[in-house]
């Protein structure tokens, strides 16, 4: 019986309420900017190059102290370190060379 009853009709949407919608959208993408949250490609280009630095450093500390206390264990001084300097750096180009081949997402 309900059904058949007239009812009130639903609320047309009002022009302001559009207005309010895209202004606060406008606002927070403006925001968002201001605080540097932009579109994300800065922030993965950022986080890219910190590995990039990070795998460079870390193949270089590691090659020179493995190869220094090497040395200094078994009295060979400089010639481990020299090899294992140059196996950390070897390491650390082919891991950012590998790093920059891959597909971004």
């Amino acid at each position: 019986m309900t059904e058949n009853e007239p009812g009130l009709d639903p609320l047309k949407e009002d022009a302001r309420v559009t207005s309010l919608n895209e202004r606060l959208a406008r606002a927070q993408s403006e925001e968002a900017i201001r605080k540097g949250e932009g579109d994300g490609e800065s922030g993965r280009n950022y986080r890219l190059g910190n590995r990039v630095l990070a795998e460079l450093i870390g193949g270089l500390l590691g090659g020179g102290v493995i190869g220094w206390t090497l040395d200094y264990f078994l009295g060979t001084s400089p010639w481990l370190l020299l090899v294992m300097l140059t196996l950390g750096v070897v390491s650390a180009f082919r891991n950012i060379i590998r790093i920059s081949n891959q597909r971004s997402k």
